[in-house]
Formats: structure tokens, C-alpha cells, sequence
């Protein structure tokens, strides 16, 4: 991998977003120094970096700090603009499709997903379900579309929005062996469902995905504590 700059990530394992970031930098081939946070108490150098949210990723870059993981993906292509492939493609109006469905996937996608894996009651899970659904069906003609019948969002190459949705996999799979539910249906979405395994064979996907049995255990886990936690408060 590319060297000569001082880059840290400050992340945590299990979040898609910070994913991202480490899919972006591996297509690239930068080297980067991975920190991993302690969600539960945050480093110094987390609250210094994102005083604002305080949140993960946080991409340093000699010293000095770039949050969100979209704006890191385009601060990444920009910053190393003559290394490795380019997320964005050089057409002013291409560049502003690619954002608008990054900016879709994390709406339409992601927000409505997590409202079915947490939402506090049946009708809130169902509602969101619907709606992934519905995001998972805008995005299956958006890659006939963006694809020109190549194999991603970007055409020929790995883009920004196959690297926002790529970023993602592990968390869907993971759904898909606690619920049975299938996000990318081979039937219902075969050119998604066909980019997912593309993608999934990609040497940078493989290096920064996560295992699906660790997401498993990790979602597990999580789903336990807050259950023990709302009957703690039912009982007080």
C-alpha cells in the first residue's frame, strides 16, 4: 500500500460507516493506522477530532481531522487524487448523481432499516421494513441506470456509491440470518443482488468487511442488553 502520509482512523469495528472509510482507503491502497474506539468511553483524541458529534469515523490526516463518512470518501478521493482509482468520475453532473444516491442510501436506506431492527414496537418494525424495501427497488433501477449495463454504480470500476452501499453488506447479511429476511432479493432486485456478490469478491471488500458471524454475535449481543434494559426500567 501507498505510504508517506500520517493517516489514522478513528473507528470502531462493528459501524458501517466507519467501514466505508476503510473500503476507500484500501482501493486507494493507503496505508493507515487503524484505532479502534471504546464507544463507551472516548478517547481524547475522538472528542478533540469531532467536538461537534463525537462520533466515529474520524479520518486524521497529519493532524488534522475530517468527519463523516461520505465527506471522508470525497475528501479521500480529492486528497490522493493521483493514487489508486477515482470514486468520483470527472463529469460535473455524473459526480452530482453519484452524491445524491450516497445521500439516498444513508435517507432512504439505512434509517428506515435500523427503524425495523429496532423500532420499539411491531408497527414501527413493519413500517420500516416497507420502506427498506421500497429504498432496496429505487436502488435496483438506479444501477441500471448509473451501470450503462457494466458491473457498478461507478460503471466499469468501484465507485462512491458502490462503496457507500458495499459498506453495508455485512450488516445486511447479518439481518438476514436473525430474520430470515433477504434484503437483496435474486428475484425480486437480480441486478442488486448480483452487484452484492461482485462486490463481495473484491480484495478490498474482503479486507475491510467485516466477518457476518461477528456482526451476528456483535447485533445479538446488543438486542440482549436492551431488552435487559427496558425491563429494568419496567420494573423500577
Amino acid at each position: 500500500m501507498a505510504g508517506g502520509e500520517d493517516l489514522k482512523l478513528l473507528g470502531a469495528w462493528a459501524s458501517p460507516f466507519v467501514t466505508r472509510v476503510k473500503l476507500a482507503l484500501s482501493l486507494k491502497g493507503l496505508s493507515f493506522e487503524d484505532v479502534e474506539e471504546d464507544l463507551g468511553n472516548k478517547s481524547e483524541l475522538l472528542l478533540s477530532s469531532n467536538p461537534v458529534h463525537k462520533k466515529v469515523p474520524v479520518l486524521v490526516h497529519n493532524g488534522k481531522p475530517v468527519c463523516e463518512s461520505v465527506i471522508i470518501l470525497q475528501y479521500i478521493d480529492e486528497a490522493f487524487a493521483g493514487i489508486g482509482p477515482s470514486l468520483l468520475p470527472s463529469d460535473p453532473y455524473q459526480r452530482a448523481v453519484a452524491r445524491f444516491w450516497a445521500a439516498y442510501i444513508d435517507d432512504k436506506l439505512v434509517a428506515p432499516w435500523v427503524q425495523a431492527t429496532r423500532g420499539k414496537t411491531e408497527e414501527e418494525k413493519s413500517e420500516g421494513i416497507n420502506q427498506t424495501f421500497a429504498a432496496v427497488e429505487m436502488l435496483e433501477g438506479a444501477l441500471r441506470e448509473c451501470s450503462k449495463g457494466e458491473g457498478y454504480f461507478g460503471g466499469e470500476t468501484v465507485g462512491l456509491v458502490d462503496v457507500s452501499l458495499g459498506s453495508l453488506l455485512s450488516w445486511l447479511n447479518a439481518t438476514e440470518v436473525m430474520s430470515g429476511t433477504k434484503i437483496f432479493d435474486p428475484v425480486k432486485t437480480p441486478l442488486l443482488a448480483a452487484w452484492m456478490d461482485r462486490f463481495s469478491e473484491l480484495d478490498a471488500a474482503k479486507a475491510a468487511l467485516p466477518e457476518v458471524d461477528r456482526v451476528v454475535e456483535f447485533a445479538m449481543k446488543r438486542q440482549a442488553q436492551a431488552a435487559a434494559a427496558v425491563v429494568t426500567s419496567d420494573n423500577k
